[in-house]
């Protein structure tokens, strides 16, 4: 979180920060996500396979890891901003993360690490037992608590070294930053989708999870390697703080009356202020500014003798500004429950022909790397073809304002949705026909590639969507909540992986219970995941319409009240 933390007086030392000091950040960075993201694709077919947990079990204890792993970073970020700072933090993150890897390398190592080994999965075969599952759990917690610990505080850690002021040329080096550290982030997700799931494949669970602990190795040593030039941060006070005093003031002044005669000299406000009066939006947290005594209330240098009891117009505000946006947030959930569907994923194409050429087969974890690819030569297409030239079509500039893109987004994962359902139908269909029914693991005759439309319209649905999501709350909420806006996708897909459970459970609850089995059955040709992508299809329109009620009500974003100052109101918050 770059907005509420300060740097040491050591930034005097020319030597400190700069770009020398960015490799090592970024490097940290990298590494770390190309171990987590190597691990996830291929590791529901090493619970089915090694520890013989039925589909759902091993798929709802990915939805579990992966909201831990999307939820642990909005706890680093609190704690660096309120506590450590962000140096320890990182630090702390990197090595729990090698821990947690290297446990998870050791249940390849160690035969008692997990159960015995079988011919093939059936009910003869002796499943895990608890030891070993905590065993494991234990090596997933670890790994999501040092993911968070980085992924929490990289990107903010490496802006502080280039903060020397505020000025145009700082604010196009901090963007170019920011620019070069999430195409080295797509980047390092490519990899591990591709070589890292690849070595898995080929050489076994022993190599392939042992390339991501030699990679967590690496990862603390080059951070603390160039620790002499880091400029630190000294942890201030936390917008979450912030946020409690506005809640806890508003309560004890509820008795105060609210008053549209009220002039600005009755709120409190700080020096510099930009918004001098509260809006009139969720009223009853004005009550937390209100100055009711200036001589016992505000100490000689304007400030607030009690913060828990008088707030600034500022932080009233600020909190608003969450509030009104949770719905749209709220929509953006549905959404991420579609794309988190990759571990079924795997099983699909486990039992596809996946040959590019007679000599190299995709591994069926690298599929998910052509969501990521749409994603990235789409955002490349739209900023430097269509667009240009639409607007040069028009004569003027266009563009989808940011509401309209997070519609399409949801649509589009709607569609994904709908791609799946299709394609699934088919495979079961050939792999019935074929005679594998009682054969989950058979190879249909049926191309993996198959797989390829849901996977170009989930990069674009996160392209449109989640792209938008992140502009939006960079846009809208006020520059102090720089920070939050990042790590809310973040933990919109932590509450999607949820959702995703939830719903999952339930379907195999309910359709197991209809005697005919159930729909996300361990023999995946038994089972019917068509219809349970049919059914994500739909929560996910009737999510569109739901985020179109939310959209309208929320009213113009602040660039459209800026193109439109006559529809600019009070409410408006920068």
């Amino acid at each position: 979180m770059i907005t509420v933390t300060e740097p040491l007086i050591a930034g005097k030392n020319h030597r400190e920060g700069g770009f020398r000091a960015l490799p090592f950040i970024v490097a940290t960075s990298a590494f770390e996500k190309v171990s987590s993201y190597g691990l996830l694709p291929n590791m529901i077919l090493y619970l089915r396979r090694e520890y013989r947990l039925e589909a759902a079990t091993g798929a709802n204890i990915l939805f579990f890891w992966s909201a831990a792993t999307n939820l642990t970073p909005i706890i680093g970020a609190f704690l660096a901003d309120s506590y450590f700072g962000r140096f320890p933090v990182i630090a702390f993150g990197s090595a729990i993360s090698l821990l947690g890897t290297f446990l998870l390398w050791l249940t390849t190592v160690i035969p008692q690490a997990r159960p015995p080994p079988c011919v093939q999965f059936s009910d003869g075969c002796p499943s895990a037992t608890t030891l070993q599952l905590l065993f494991l759990y234990l090596s997933f917690g670890l790994i999501s608590v040092g993911a968070g610990g980085v992924r929490s505080s990289a990107l903010a850690f490496g802006a502080d070294q280039l903060r020397k002021g505020e000025n145009i040329k700082n604010a196009q080096i901090l963007e170019s930053f920011f620019s070069w550290y999430y195409a080295i982030a797509s980047f390092a997700v490519v990899i591990a989708m591709t070589c890292v799931v690849y070595i898995q494949d080929v050489m076994g669970w022993k190599a392939g999870f042992g390339v991501p602990v030699v990679l967590m190795i690496m990862s603390p040593l080059l951070f603390l390697l160039a620790s002499p030039f880091y400029v630190k941060s000294r942890p201030k006070s936390s917008l979450f703080t912030r946020f409690a005093q506005v809640v806890v003031a508003a309560y004890k002044n509820r008795s105060l009356p609210l008053s549209s005669q009220v002039t600005n000299e009755a709120y409190h406000n700080w020096k510099d202020t930009v918004i001098l009066a509260p809006s009139d939006k969720l009223r009853f947290l004005n009550k937390a500014c209100i100055i009711r005594n200036p001589l016992e209330d505000l100490t000689p240098d304007g400030r607030a003798s009690d913060p828990w009891s008088l707030c600034t117009v500022d932080q009233v505000e600020e909190l608003k500004a969450i509030v009104k946006i949770i719905p749209i947030w709220s929509a953006g959930i549905i959404m991420a429950v579609t794309v988190s569907q990759s571990s079924f994923l795997v099983l699909q194409a486990s039992t596809m022909d996946r040959h590019m050429t007679s000599n190299f087969e995709v591994p069926a974890g690298s599929l998910n790397v052509f969501l990521v690819i749409s994603l990235v030569v789409w955002i490349s297409l739209y900023d430097r073809v269509i667009i240009p030239l639409a607007s040069k079509l028009k004569g003027q500039p266009v563009r989808l304002s940011l509401k309209q893109r997070m519609g399409i987004g949801i649509l589009l994962s709607s569609a994904s949705m709908v791609a799946l359902a299709v394609v699934e139908c088919i495979r079961r269909e050939t792999a019935i026909r074929e005679g594998f029914i009682d054969d989950p693991n058979a190879v249909v005759h049926m191309s993996a590639m198959w797989l390829l439309p849901y996977n170009i319209l989930g990069g674009l649905a996160e392209a449109f969507g989640a792209i938008g999501q992140n502009e939006f709350y960079y846009t809208e909420l006020p520059k102090c909540m720089s920070s939050i806006a990042v790590t809310l996708v973040e933990m919109g897909f932590s509450a999607a992986n949820l959702v995703a459970s939830f719903i999952m459970t339930s379907i195999d609850y309910f359709t197991k219970r209809g005697g005919e089995g159930s729909w996300v059955s361990s023999n995946i040709n038994r089972g019917h995941y068509d219809y349970y992508y049919w059914l994500l299809a739909s929560l996910s329109l009737i999510n569109f319409l739901y985020y179109l009620v939310c959209s309208k009500a929320y009213g113009p974003c602040n660039a459209e009240r800026d193109n439109h100052p006559d529809e600019s109101t009070s409410e408006g918050i920068d």
